[in-house]
């Protein structure tokens, strides 16, 4: 046990006391209310990633795994019973403790941060970190509170009032000050299109997505007539997107504003998981060939609410401060793509090459499931990172009421 590693030739040598990362998977992420996992439960997709976990590392008993961490933002009672319940369909042990986590947007890598940090501080050895969500199931109230005192919704703090917001609106904020236009965020978006599909033609997405077996209704108004489908595939991407296919869409949420449907983060269904353990244990363990990564820092910081998009623009110079590490030496940046608008924003904001931003595509083509993002970003960057031979990667996103968070990750 021992405090971080700081600089970047420490952080690229190999410690008995690194977190590291033996796999990182998800499940494919579908389209709310239309894609191929509308009908299944965010626990269900939790359990199939988890038991693909289990068997992507089968020397391991999964007696050693200690705690599980899921992100979720929308699930019933914060999805603590029912992802309790997957943990163990899944095949992990009763004695590995379980709890959810919710940081909004962020509450993946939440979750992972909390795995690693106990981990770090010796308090377990070995645990899961990952996210779910089904917004199909869970999204009814837009993710703005239904019950909410009025002595909030009258605050004399303005940036208390503005925690419940729109999304579309502080995306429309960031845009109009921060001189980002429609034209760039359209070109962004069919970009994120174009990069997403090719990537899904060239099998890139293969090693990280975990099928899933499912049941879909085939008939809204007969909820039990049911078929069983597989699901392998993300299917929001759109390969025919054109910057000039995208101008033609209206704004989403003020008449004058360029947010539209076609360059924001689609509403979506998906979940992810990550294990980790100390480098030492998995020697002992006699896993250490599995070894495809390393943690090596979070930060996470606060925003205005009215601009939570620049997130990532402040929380990256921080864990680059952390770390000790320069942005020039970052091969690849996995920045959310909440909104167009926003990305561009940090993109710009941070002076980093827009080639580097999510080669894969990002949310606007494969989408933000909220609480699973992150560890999917995550189990998308470090396959990524293996192909083109880059050493440091960073995963980030805005956080909505106002924050950002970003984590450092090194390829083995």
């Amino acid at each position: 046990m021992s405090a971080l590693q700081k600089g970047t030739r420490a952080i690229l040598s190999k410690s008995p006391n690194d977190v590291v990362f033996l796999s990182a998977l998800r499940t494919p992420v579908t389209r709310a209310k239309k894609g191929g996992l509308k009908d299944t439960y965010d626990h269900e997709l939790l359990a199939t990633v988890l038991r693909a976990t289990l068997a992507a590392t089968p020397n391991l008993d999964p007696s050693a795994i200690q705690d599980v961490h899921i992100g979720t933002v929308l699930s019933e009672l914060g999805g603590s019973k029912a992802g309790r319940m997957a943990s163990l369909h899944a095949g992990i042990s009763d004695t590995a403790a379980f709890q959810t986590v919710n940081r909004a947007c962020s509450s993946g890598l939440s979750a992972i941060t909390g795995v690693a940090h106990a981990i770090a501080t010796g308090t377990i050895d070995v645990g899961i970190g990952g996210g779910m969500e089904s917004m199909t199931r869970n999204y009814g109230s837009r993710a703005i509170p239904t019950q909410l005192w009025e002595g909030l919704k009258e605050s004399p703090n303005q940036d208390a009032r503005d925690c419940i917001m729109s999304m579309g609106i502080t995306a429309e904020n960031v845009a109009e000050r921060y001189g980002v236009n429609r034209a760039d965020q359209d070109a962004f978006a069919a970009k994120s299109h174009q990069k997403a599909a090719k990537a899904r033609k060239d099998g890139l997405f293969k090693g990280e997505i975990v099928p899933v077996t499912t049941k879909t209704v085939l008939d809204p108004e007969k909820p039990d007539m049911t078929e069983e489908i597989t699901i392998s595939e993300d299917d929001g991407i759109r390969p025919t997107s054109t910057p000039e296919s995208l101008a033609k869409m209206k704004p989403a949420f003020k008449p004058d504003g360029g947010s539209t449907a076609g360059n924001s983060s689609q509403v979506s269904d998906g979940a992810a998981a990550a294990l980790m353990m100390r480098r030492s244990t998995a020697t002992a363990l006699g896993l250490e060939k599995n070894i495809i990564g390393k943690w090596a820092g979070t930060q996470v910081v606060g925003c205005k609410p009215d601009e939570m998009g620049i997130g990532p623009a402040v929380a990256i110079p921080k864990l680059l401060e952390f770390t000790g590490v320069s942005a020039s030496e970052i091969g690849i940046w996995e920045i959310n793509e909440a909104f167009a608008s926003q990305a561009i924003y940090c993109v710009r904001k941070l002076g980093i090459d827009e080639e580097k931003v999510n080669p894969k595509g990002g949310a606007i083509a494969l989408g933000h499931p909220l609480g699973a993002t992150g560890a999917r970003q995550l189990a998308t960057l470090l396959p990524e990172m293996e192909r083109q031979g880059q050493q440091l990667g960073v995963v980030s996103m805005c956080i909505g009421t106002g924050m950002g968070m970003a984590s450092l990750i090194v390829r083995e």
